[in-house]
């Protein structure tokens, strides 16, 4: 795999994230390896709306111009909670978050056409479901499935995007990263133990990152707008992640839950 120029090329880059002193600590090591200053880290939230505004207001403030959009939190695995708006907590963080994010910074996006959406999936949306009668997990809750169903979410997200976008200059894709060596996992002991005895068959983040950067930077996808990539190549979703009139209810779902009117 080649090493992205986009950084050493001068791109400008928001590393929007909840723990700022980390982020710096990433910013400034991408900074030393690239040469380029215009690394910059900003105080998002994605479990809480008003910080996901809050960001949202202050990016547009400051930038006249986006041209990718690569939403890549997500949590696994986390037992049963909800977050300050009342959300379970792998809906909120994984889907409701991104989604009001892209809202929010769409139109700055269309005006910068041609403009990427890049939506972090998982192999894991192939077990999920959309459960509309039981969205917050009150009913039953499985925190592994909880994690699934989020990520079928991205996928749906993505297809249901790339629908409306049509004609606008912007696209969007889902990615699976592949199996990374992260902190994803730190909820489960198990396997936090598995991901130590398999540490070298794993991906390092560096690797898990080439699908994210090849499907915002590569030239020639508009025409794959809504697909979901794998290891730089489109692959196969499942029969539920293909499913438009889930994917519109979805969309319809979401944006009552988040009170937002989107056309």
């Amino acid at each position: 795999m080649q090493r992205n120029p986009s950084l050493r090329a001068g791109a400008r880059v928001y590393i929007a994230c909840r723990d700022v002193l980390k982020g710096e600590s990433a910013a400034s090591e991408i900074r030393a390896d690239t040469k380029n200053s215009q690394v910059l880290v900003r105080k998002l939230d994605l479990s809480d709306t008003k910080s996901i505004r809050a960001f949202a207001e202050g990016f547009l403030a400051e930038e006249k111009q986006l041209h990718i959009l690569i939403n890549n939190a997500g949590v696994m695995l986390c037992p049963y909670s909800k977050t300050a708006d009342g959300f379970e907590t792998h809906l909120a963080v994984n889907h409701l978050g991104h989604f009001l994010l892209t809202h929010l910074l769409l139109g700055r996006l269309k005006e910068s056409a041609p403009a990427r959406v890049v939506n972090l999936s998982s192999v894991a949306h192939h077990a999920g479901k959309i459960r509309f009668h039981d969205l917050q997990g009150e009913k039953y809750y499985n925190r592994s499935f909880a994690y699934c169903h989020s990520k079928l979410a991205n996928v749906l997200f993505t297809r249901e995007l790339a629908k409306r976008l049509k004609g606008t200059g912007v696209t969007t894709y889902a990615v699976h990263p592949g199996i990374v060596r992260s902190e994803l996992v730190r909820h489960s002991f198990l396997l936090c133990l598995l991901w130590r005895l398999f540490s070298p068959f794993l991906k390092t983040t560096w690797e898990g990152a080439q699908t994210s950067l090849h499907c915002a930077l590569a030239e020639g996808l508009e025409p794959l707008s809504g697909k979901y990539f794998s290891d730089c190549k489109k692959t196969w979703v499942s029969p539920r992640a293909r499913n438009n009139k889930m994917a519109e209810r979805l969309w319809n779902v979401s944006c009552e839950l988040l009170g937002i009117q989107w056309e």
